[in-house]
């Protein structure tokens, strides 16, 4: 089996832990370096893995290690870990929002294999979306490997450009957040209108959960959906017009593009760091 080592025991390592469990991967085969006592010993309760103070006892001997940490901490590790991937050459999996792959080569070392991944919030109840993008030296076989840790996630789909990574983070990553923000002012308006708070989220939140299977699991273009929801001269037809006149295209494209550049500009933040 293939050793695998996570640095960072948050709630993503948590979620990818707890899936690739599910498919049969035997807990003897992961480790995880946790700074936290606390969390340490959760995670050694609730998996049955092996669990680290420090970086370099979780990373040893490992054939895959996930760099599980925020941004802003990737360039303090790689003193702990260089020496020890440069020995080793292991397949690296970024899951590190912004960090691109030749910054992960200049902090980690030239030559490895090194895939970039990016996963949203829902990848912590298996409903994920992910992207991901490798390196000229991650071989097919390693593809696969950092693919099916990631489907322990839910989607995964690959990215050849990785220019395209920040519009990933702008649609996937961050988009929960608009989901999120959109079910709220559903909510309100539906409270102005004069319906219980606890009944207009119920409804909103069951609807756009609703609406989400049923384009997942139909297949059908959204555009096609839509049309079967709208009547002529009806409730629906009257909203979506309110919507045009709004310019609600506009907005979400303006707020993707917005995303994208502040991706962009924190990876420029982390090549000012050493």
């Amino acid at each position: 089996m293939t050793r695998l080592a996570f640095i960072g025991g948050g709630n993503m390592a948590r979620s990818l832990i707890g899936g690739l469990l599910k498919t049969g991967v035997a807990p003897a085969t992961i480790s995880v370096a946790e700074p936290r006592a606390e969390g340490r010993q959760e995670l050694g309760r609730d998996f049955g893995i092996a669990c680290y103070a420090e970086n370099r006892l979780a990373a040893a001997e490992a054939e895959v290690i996930v760099l599980a940490v925020k941004p802003q901490v990737m360039p303090s590790i790689h003193g702990e870990l260089q020496d020890l991937l440069q020995r080793q050459r292991p397949l690296l999996i970024s899951i590190a929002a912004g960090v691109r792959l030749d910054q992960l080569e200049r902090w980690f070392g030239t030559g490895l294999p090194i895939v970039r991944c990016m996963p949203n919030t829902p990848a912590l109840i298996g409903a994920g979306a992910t992207g991901l993008c490798a390196n000229g030296r991650v071989s097919p076989a390693q593809k696969a490997q950092a693919q099916h840790i990631l489907d322990a996630a839910g989607l995964t789909r690959w990215i050849d450009d990785e220019t395209l990574m920040d519009t990933v983070t702008a649609i996937s990553g961050s988009a929960p957040a608009y989901f999120f923000a959109l079910v709220e002012a559903l909510e309100e308006a539906a409270v102005t209108q004069g319906l219980p708070r606890e009944t207009a989220r119920a409804l909103a939140a069951q609807t756009c959960f609703g609406a989400g299977r049923m384009l997942t699991e139909s297949g059908e273009d959204p555009a096609v959906l839509r049309q079967r929801v709208t009547s002529p001269h009806g409730t629906t037809q009257a909203a979506l017009e309110s919507f045009s006149a709004d310019g609600l295209s506009r907005i979400v494209a303006r707020a993707v593009a917005a995303a994208t550049r502040r991706g962009v500009e924190l990876a420029a933040e982390l090549d000012a760091q050493p």
